[in-house]
């Protein structure tokens, strides 16, 4: 059986980069780099960008046309493909499936599902908040079938525990903050 190598979270993103209208790599590293965006919470070399840009390509997922210029190289210009958008539109609905991946794959998610409106943000924190209390559950009932666990094993549970609170308060003031971003866009009276 053949594998099938879905986007990580990284070539997500560049695929979120290209939702709006085609681009060229230079402009998406230029956005992806920006510090009033995704630039706080990732780094990505231009090499980088450009072999997951190869990657995407390879896997149908964007398309590139060439771009011939007066006096200067050639340069790609890419585009999503059908695929891709479904892949980019699948991937800000879900939550992440590990918190050690909630500060930069969901963060990256936040960001696209954003900039799709408050309704595809809000939904995206229901979902990943119903995934946290999953998380959480879990932790508290393998916490309990350990009453007389070493002292050690105990103080990483709470560890666990506190994580997970921290980031359910955190998916709070995200739902907050997007529903008073929502409500500051619309018109009044209407």
């Amino acid at each position: 059986m053949s594998r099938v190598n879905l986007p990580l979270a990284t070539e997500h993103a560049l695929l979120g980069f290209l939702r709006q209208r085609p681009r060229h790599g230079y402009e998406i590293h230029q956005q992806l780099s920006d510090p009033t965006g995704l630039g706080l919470v990732w780094r990505l070399k231009q090499s980088q960008l450009y072999a997951l840009l190869a990657k995407l390509e390879n896997e149908d997922y964007v398309t590139t046309t060439i771009e011939y210029q007066d006096a200067r190289p050639p340069r790609k210009l890419f585009a999503l493909t059908e695929t891709g958008r479904e892949a980019f539109l699948n991937w800000i609905q879900q939550p992440v499936q590990q918190g050690r991946t909630l500060r930069l794959d969901f963060l990256a998610k936040l960001y696209f599902a954003q900039l799709e409106g408050p309704p595809v943000a809000l939904s995206l924190i229901e979902r990943q908040r119903a995934a946290c209390r999953s998380w959480l559950l879990s932790q508290q009932q393998e916490a309990e079938m350990l009453p007389d666990m070493p002292a050690f094993d105990w103080l990483v549970h709470q560890f666990r525990l506190g994580q997970i609170e921290a980031m359910l308060a955190w998916l709070d003031q995200c739902e907050r903050v997007m529903i008073n971003t929502s409500q500051t866009m619309t018109p009044e009276g209407g």
